[in-house]
């Protein structure tokens, strides 16, 4: 589809809205899973690793079908748990100390721990406030989904997905609110949430990749959830996690010291390859994107509308992880100077994406002065320009010219960048302090 319309071009500092001719400008490329015949590939030094995590997932993956078959017998069963919304709910984490202690709050530690995995994470979407898992149920919500996107959701097994899952904040809330109420249950009352919440960990352990990532499912399920993932936070949130875990303090002084450490040395894992992934191009660094492939490491797509691509709400979630870390070093320095750098000169200005004045038309694009910043969700690696996908898996350089269906149905703009800018103005680092005679130039 070609037509003339307003589309953005990125100059300097600012995105300055221009009539050129829309146009599709490529085709979504699938991400590819981990398999034995990738690992082949590798340098041979890597491969013992990987076909040893290879290996593990798919027996844990055996372990869990099996012990719900063995639940299940030749009985019948109840209904998969109802979905909740995305993200989770029914497990707050700002409550007075005290309510953790209370019946209600122990009821959701309850639930979560009869939905854990035997591999020990959890699926997401689910109201964790609901009842406590029957035998035999399933693990996780199925996910009625419409029919233009089921295509999207590759895995091995469509009767099995989810099945242990950092997306949408999964497994880590379920962990930070069992620790929360082990904290204000001592002795014996509170023992089955320290062993799920430990547990949990171990599951988290288990799944980073040898090289330092997690990928979006697992056991590993196959397609685009093989890959390392920062969509959504999900690396950064488990690298937290397991950061507090690190340091056994407040609600986390309960873990083993054995743990501990190997909570620190996946954390520090978790950033070399932050750092690793950050994307260069014409020797200079950029941000990152919303996934990389597990084995290469190269930015990877997604969903069919989620292409090969710089992201940027993601990337600005990477520099706050990394502007967290005490004494950071030179490295992450400079990977967040330049990470912010990149930001700063590809936000737009002057645009706003909103529904049309008139109804019917959906959301597009349009010029509206004064506003600003604002960032695209996703940017060409190679010229830094805005660009969109949609359901047939064409990508497209103006977002109005998608369809309805995906324009409406997905944020392609976003300003969580500018938290990464406020937060690198008050950020400074003794390390990174520059000698007073170079600030003073």
């Amino acid at each position: 589809m070609r037509s003339w319309t307003m589309a953005l071009l990125l100059g300097g500092t600012l995105g300055s809205a221009t009539m050129v001719e829309a146009r599709v400008i490529g085709s979504m490329t699938p991400a590819a899973p981990i398999t034995e015949a990738r690992i082949a590939t590798l340098p041979v030094g890597e491969r013992a690793a990987w076909t040893a995590y290879l290996a593990k997932s798919r027996a844990l993956m055996a372990a869990d079908k099996a012990a719900l078959a063995a639940e299940r017998g030749n009985t019948a069963y109840p209904e998969a748990p109802h979905p909740g919304r995305s993200g989770g709910s029914g497990m707050p984490m700002d409550r007075p100390t005290a309510w953790y202690s209370s019946d209600v709050a122990r009821h959701i530690g309850d639930t979560i721990i009869s939905f854990q995995t035997p591999a020990g994470g959890w699926g997401k979407n689910m109201d964790r406030s609901g009842p406590v898992r029957a035998r035999g149920q399933n693990y996780v919500p199925i996910e009625n989904l419409p029919a233009n996107a089921r295509e999207d959701i590759k895995t091995a097994d469509s009767n099995w997905a989810y099945v242990g899952t950092i997306d949408n904040n999964a497994t880590t809330s379920e962990l930070r609110f069992l620790a929360r109420v082990q904290a204000q249950a001592p002795g014996v009352t509170g023992e089955p949430y320290r062993r799920a919440f430990l547990k949990g960990v171990r599951y988290l352990l288990d799944a980073q990749f040898p090289n330092g990532g997690w990928p979006q499912v697992y056991p590993l399920q196959g397609g685009y959830h093989d890959a390392l993932t920062f969509n959504d936070d999900a690396l950064s949130q488990v690298a937290e996690l397991l950061a507090d875990v690190a340091v056994r303090r407040g609600d986390y002084a309960f873990v083993p010291a054995s743990l501990a450490v190997q909570a620190a040395t996946a954390e520090a894992k978790a950033i070399r390859v932050i750092l690793t992934t950050q994307v260069v191009v014409d020797g200079r660094r950029t941000i990152w994107g919303q996934q990389h492939d597990a084995l290469t490491l190269a930015p990877a797509g997604a969903r069919n509308f989620e292409p090969i691509a710089l992201s940027s709400d993601e990337s600005a979630d990477l520099l706050l992880f990394l502007m967290k870390r005490p004494n950071p070093s030179p490295a992450v320095i400079a990977a967040v100077r330049d990470g912010i750098g990149w930001l700063k000169a590809h936000a737009l200005y002057g645009v706003d994406f909103t529904r049309d004045a008139a109804g019917g038309d959906g959301r597009k694009l349009v010029a509206k002065d004064g506003a600003g910043a604002l960032w695209s969700r996703y940017y060409d690696i190679a010229t830094g320009k805005p660009i969109f996908g949609d359901r047939d898996k064409s990508i497209h350089d103006d977002v109005n010219e998608l369809s309805l269906e995906r324009r409406n149905g997905y944020s392609w703009f976003n300003n969580g960048p500018a938290k990464a800018l406020a937060a690198f103005d008050r950020w400074e680092p003794a390390s990174a302090r520059k000698p007073l005679k170079d600030r003073l130039r």
